[in-house]
């Protein structure tokens, strides 16, 4: 499946089945301070195991960061 992260084309096969899935690939599951949108729209952290991604679904990961 293709899928758009950060703005940058990543196949995955198999595919990841939900939002959480793919989190736990690209993050090494390291999900805190972390914010995820799919094509433009905010994921609420508690919808990330329910959320099914699409091929071409465009994602934003943010993660927070300290300093100053």
């Amino acid at each position: 499946m293709e899928l758009t992260i950060n703005h940058q084309i990543r196949f995955f096969d198999p595919a990841p089945s939900s939002l959480e899935e793919l989190l736990v690939l690209e993050l090494s599951g390291k999900t805190q301070g972390v914010a995820a949108a799919i094509n433009n729209h905010v994921i609420p952290k508690e919808d990330w195991a329910t959320t099914t991604l699409n091929p071409h679904d465009q994602i934003i990961l943010i993660t927070a960061s300290q300093g100053g």
